[in-house]
């Protein structure tokens, strides 16, 4: 056999044994994950009040999104969320070259999520469609609460994309572990839980893309 298939971890002196540890951990993500939607569920709700108060200025706004590029992301995302399972299911077979392979392919997908956001972010700052007081497109100037439509677009699909950072982050992490065989299928605990991340990242988006650009 080879060494990741032999390898045992060793758990926290504080834990009966591995499999306890493994349980403490998924539910340690579990209540982060309530906490980031608690944090997103505010902004969801503040945009269903500001939209019911004002229906026909959202409905003018939304229009200047680009759905062609918040559909790509979208493809995008998901198909992420693919990789990412793939990769958890490797290393839980103890496959850490397809696992390696599945971990580099969703970075590089979450690479192309925030490239194509870069190029929309950049149209909108072209276009004068800022929060607040920077707002100064002409199109939408009869519109007086059109900033703050642009506002909430920012911020909620700002707080996403530093969560698509995050996610990079950890995914190069556990991809280093990976690379170096810390993982198998005794060990994958972090793997798992960075996966459940970005499913929860995902997720988020997945909700954003047709509230923002769709529904408007």
């Amino acid at each position: 056999m080879s060494n990741d298939e032999t390898a045992v971890h060793h758990h926290a002196h504080h834990f009966a044994n591995a499999e306890d540890e493994f349980e403490a951990a998924k539910q340690g993500m579990w209540l982060f994950l309530v906490t980031e939607v608690l944090m997103f569920g505010g902004l969801f709700v503040a945009y269903a009040i500001f939209r019911g108060l004002y229906p026909e200025v959202f409905h003018a706004a939304h229009k200047f999104l680009a759905v062609k590029m918040g559909a790509i992301n979208t493809v995008v995302l998901i198909t992420s969320s693919l990789t990412m399972a793939l990769a958890v299911s490797s290393t839980q077979k103890g496959r850490r070259d397809r696992a390696i392979l599945f971990l580099v392919l969703t970075f590089i997908l979450a690479c192309c999520f925030l490239v194509v956001k870069y190029f929309e972010y950049t149209h909108k700052f072209h276009d004068g469609l800022l929060p607040g007081g920077f707002f100064h497109n002409e199109e939408l100037k009869e519109y007086a609460k059109a900033p703050l439509f642009f506002s909430l677009y920012f911020m909620m699909t700002g707080l996403h994309g530093i969560h698509v950072i995050i996610g990079m982050i950890v995914i190069a992490w556990v991809l280093k572990r990976s690379v170096k065989g810390e993982f198998s299928p005794y060990f994958y605990t972090p793997v798992e839980l960075v996966g459940f991340y970005w499913h929860f990242v995902d997720l988020v988006w997945i909700y954003l893309f047709p509230l923002l650009y769709l529904v408007g």
